[in-house]
């Protein structure tokens, strides 16, 4: 299998994915008629008959001409393209004009702006899949699967996923103002996001205790394989016995940058993807040989999702590794784009193919399960406070159990996390605010949830809290004696 044609990663430049997370192939299988990505002329001219070519021109003449008001020509022509593709009911298939486009093509190798999630059109609700580790979305606490609702007061409904995408995004320093229903809710959620530059750097690694390596990937993007391998170096030549690879809540990327990547670790002959078409014909792509010797395992998690399941698969399938944390996104196509076809600067991101494991398994939609099963403590997934109200005793919702949860993790037992506000809690509420000197209301105002919310944060962000990061090293710590 070659690399071949144009391939991007998802990023639409503000960092906001369009169009949710990416497999983008620089593969070109041996099975594509379409040599370098160009379509074939029977392709392009087959399809349409001379009354269906009608049809539309006349559509458009009766718009032009006849409508009440006058008409944006580009408006109306990228109108019918999306159209075309939304009756394909596929998310990862999208138009982008020319702005669009140019602006996904920067993306992959300029740093760019924006609030840093991925975001997918899911039964056409603007869906986080997930927030890019250190961002501004990540660090305002929106989650994998959480809906985007609206920003800055005007509703997504009824957009197309780039043009949802041009909406969340903007300059650095300006808020997004999201509102955001999340499942366990019952009601929406607001949250600030302050733009940021989102750094392009993909890789961070360290040296944890033993001598186990630990690599993070948070995309994959043009650099990503040359930058692993640095890292991965750096690490060796400090002796290390063993490595964690950890690609939670990464959202993909490049294919071409995975398989780089994997190589080294899978025996020459063995498979390190497989690629199928609509006919059904599959190509593998067979490693050239790896030469690494030491354990590795993989921690991946429910924003792990395309090339970061093609990574885990890869490893776990060829390589035996072990699989740590929680079942994977589950986003099992590969998409190409077309922009030299379109001829005008604009570009579509088609799906063509599927991909699965070296073992033949489709994930798609069923994701990757660990081989070590480990959650997170529950306030991992607490919800912010809607700090719409004081919380008071005897009141109910899910605020009061978002904070009990919280309370909890903090240490200050609230005695129940099932949102009721009982009188325990609110002793509760009454030591954390003494602790931190707040006027010991036993009531939950701005100033007490904000030190709540701050109190937590410092928690996830301490790996020390890390359980599965923890259960990850215990693994290795045996596999390497």
């Amino acid at each position: 299998m070659t690399f071949k044609g144009r391939t991007v990663l998802a990023f639409i430049l503000l960092a906001m994915f369009a169009s949710s997370i990416m497999t983008l192939t620089l593969v070109q299988p041996s099975f594509l008629a379409e040599k370098g990505g160009q379509v074939s002329a029977a392709v392009r001219s087959g399809g349409l008959t001379s009354k269906d070519i009608g049809k539309l021109s006349t559509t458009f003449q009766l718009i032009e001409s006849k409508y009440l008001s006058e008409v944006d020509h580009d408006k109306v022509i990228n109108g019918a393209i999306n159209g075309m593709l939304a009756t394909l009911d596929d998310p990862f298939t999208v138009y982008m004009d020319q702005k669009e486009a140019k602006q996904f093509d920067e993306s992959i190798t300029s740093s760019f702006q924006g609030i840093g999630a991925e975001v997918s059109l899911e039964d056409g609700k603007v869906t986080i899949v997930s927030p890019i580790k250190g961002s501004p979305a990540d660090k305002a606490g929106l989650h994998a699967n959480d809906i985007i609702v609206s920003i800055n007061g005007e509703k997504l409904d009824g957009l197309t996923l780039n043009q949802a995408v041009m909406k969340i995004r903007g300059p650095k320093g300006t808020q997004a103002k999201l509102e955001v229903i999340r499942a366990g809710s019952t009601e929406p959620i607001q949250f600030i996001v302050v733009r940021d530059d989102i750094d392009v750097e993909t890789v961070f690694s360290e040296m944890l205790d033993n001598n186990i390596g630990k690599i993070e990937i948070r995309q994959f993007s043009s650099n990503t394989a040359q930058r692993f391998k640095e890292q991965l170096k750096a690490l060796e030549d400090k002796g290390m016995k063993g490595l964690i690879i950890d690609v939670r809540n990464d959202p993909g990327g490049l294919l071409s940058s995975v398989v780089e990547i994997v190589e080294p670790f899978v025996p020459k002959g063995k498979p390190i993807v497989q690629i199928e078409n609509r006919k059904g014909e599959r190509e593998q792509t067979p490693s050239n040989g790896g030469t690494k010797n030491y354990p590795v395992s993989v921690l991946i998690n429910k924003g792990s999702a395309s090339a970061s399941e093609i990574l885990a698969g890869a490893l776990h399938d060829s390589a035996g590794s072990k699989l740590i944390g929680e079942t994977s996104f589950g986003k099992g196509t590969v998409q190409v784009t077309f922009e030299k076809e379109m001829g005008d600067g604009s570009n579509i991101k088609m799906t063509v193919y599927k991909w699965l494991t070296p073992n033949g398994t489709w994930i798609h939609k069923k994701g990757i399960e660990p081989d070590i099963p480990v959650e997170q403590p529950a306030y991992y997934k607490v919800l912010p406070l809607s700090k719409k109200a004081t919380l008071k005793p005897d009141t109910t919702g899910d605020d009061v159990k978002n904070l009990q949860l919280m309370l909890t993790g903090l240490g200050f037992d609230p005695g129940r996390t099932d949102g009721y506000f009982s009188e325990q809690t609110a002793t509760a509420v009454k030591a954390f605010q003494r602790v931190n000197g707040l006027p010991m209301t036993g009531e939950v105002d701005t100033d007490t949830a904000n030190k709540v919310e701050k109190g937590i944060l410092a928690l996830i962000r301490d790996p020390k809290n890390d359980l599965q990061l923890k259960a990850a090293v215990q693994y290795m710590q045996t596999a390497v004696k």
